[in-house]
């Protein structure tokens, strides 16, 4: 059976680190802080604000809430994109999306500061991550994912890693940071010809095609480590992964979890950006 790779202990080492960071910025009179832009009231946005600001809590980060009404124009959210950019006491900024269609997401997206993305969702921090150059950071989905192979002593120098998955969410920024890691990779999809065959060739496969279940016994092998970054709901309202957990766990060497592996070390992922984007700010 494999090793269930849980990401609570990733996130705890993380979020110790961040903690001991943010206190040290505290005694240099520096409050590492978080602006979250919401829009209306929709009950996701909610509870990822929700749990946000009690990890942010937790770390010492503080975090600047600023809601609009759904009714909000393109304009009103412009201005508060601004008006985030030009404080210099806010170090990161998380913007819930999406916006209403009402909205132009992409130009609006394009306004953020790249040093305050600490979502990695600007085209300046995807352009760091391609290019290797510290500009912004990386989605924090892609960034869990290397979080999580480094805590569980993975050396990606020289394995095939096989992503699955093209979006600028996961899939194309995690393949770039495996190949900073010395991995060879292979960028596949859900029109990849023989996709099972090139999933069993990898020792490193990251599972990132947004279909529920899509992946099972057939698309691996032993010996590989798998990261599920799917999150969907069955039938009966469970949270499940990309891959079908139960065929594919007695046969690989280790497996993240869904619940609880790549999306429990998201946010802590989100609380370093914040604390690193306040060192940066204030040259420490």
């Amino acid at each position: 059976m494999a090793q269930i790779w849980k990401g609570a202990p990733v996130a705890a080492a993380l979020n110790e680190k961040t903690k001991a960071q943010a206190e040290a910025l505290r005694e240099k009179d520096v409050i590492p802080t978080l602006a979250i832009i919401r829009i209306g009231e929709r009950p996701d946005d909610i509870a990822y604000e929700t749990g946000a600001c009690k990890r942010a809590a937790a770390v010492g980060v503080a975090v600047f809430q600023l809601v609009l009404s759904e009714n909000a124009s393109e304009q009103e959210l412009e201005q508060t994109i601004y008006m985030v950019n030009d404080d210099p006491h806010i170090h990161g900024v998380l913007l819930l999306r999406p916006l209403p269609k009402t909205m132009n997401e992409e130009r609006l997206v394009g306004l953020l500061a790249p040093e305050k993305d600490v979502d990695g969702i600007t085209d300046g921090s995807l352009c760091g991550v391609f290019t290797g150059k510290k500009i912004g950071y990386a989605p924090c989905t892609a960034q869990a994912c290397m979080e999580i192979l480094e805590y569980y002593g993975v050396d990606c120098t020289g394995k095939k890693a096989t992503v699955v998955g093209r979006s600028l969410v996961v899939g194309r920024p995690v393949a770039m940071m495996l190949m900073e890691k010395n991995a060879t990779v292979t960028i596949c999809h859900t029109r990849t010809k023989d996709l099972s065959q090139q999933m069993q060739q990898a020792e490193i496969v990251i599972a990132a095609a947004g279909r529920r279940g899509m992946f099972g016994a057939d698309c691996f092998r032993e010996g590989q480590l798998v990261l599920d970054v799917g999150i969907h709901f069955n039938e009966e309202g469970k949270m499940c992964g990309d891959v079908r957990t139960a065929e594919v766990e007695p046969i690989v060497e280790a497996i993240t979890p869904v619940p609880g592996g790549v999306g429990a070390v998201t946010t802590a992922v989100l609380m370093s950006h914040v604390v690193q984007a306040a060192q940066k700010a204030h040259d420490f």
